[in-house]
């Protein structure tokens, strides 16, 4: 589905649903990765993530579309336009869209901790996410010196 497609389809379900025409701009994004699409308050545009229509379909992408057009028409409106607002939900029921979306991805899974510090006279360990200088501290339970580690990922068969 090429973007003047979506952008077709945006304006159907638009004025089908809601009634009101949608006069801005839908497009896809590959760059988004744990949402299925996004509202743009400042430019009124919708981006949506193009794997959700590759790896669940028309339907889900539709639904999507419902949810992201929620926030469009509120907003435009100058109602509550946000995910706790009561407009929303309530708007959101009666034109059946989704709120939430289903994952996408390989199910590649990230480790929550990259590095470990490691104080070389106990050996107590510190999981960090991010690398560190470790010569800028010490242990906090025996003041000794720490080395940094980084933790490799299991390779799967």
């Amino acid at each position: 589905m090429t973007d003047q497609e979506l952008q077709m389809l945006v304006e159907e379900i638009s004025s089908e649903f809601f009634a009101t025409p949608f006069r801005h701009q839908a497009r896809f994004n590959s760059r988004l990765r744990t949402t299925g699409g996004r509202y743009l308050l400042r430019s009124h545009d919708i981006e949506l993530n193009p794997r959700h229509l590759e790896e669940h379909g028309r339907e889900e992408l539709t639904a999507i579309i419902k949810h992201e057009l929620c926030h469009y028409h509120l907003h435009i409106a100058k109602r509550g336009y946000r995910h706790a607002d009561r407009d929303f939900q309530v708007l959101l029921k009666q034109v059946g869209g989704s709120r939430y979306c289903q994952q996408v991805g390989n199910g590649r899974t990230v480790l929550p901790y990259r590095y470990v510090l490691v104080c070389l006279a106990c050996g107590m360990s510190y999981k960090r996410k991010r690398k560190m200088n470790p010569a800028k501290y010490r242990c906090g339970r025996c003041s000794g010196k720490l080395v940094l580690r980084e933790i490799k990922e299991k390779s799967q068969p």
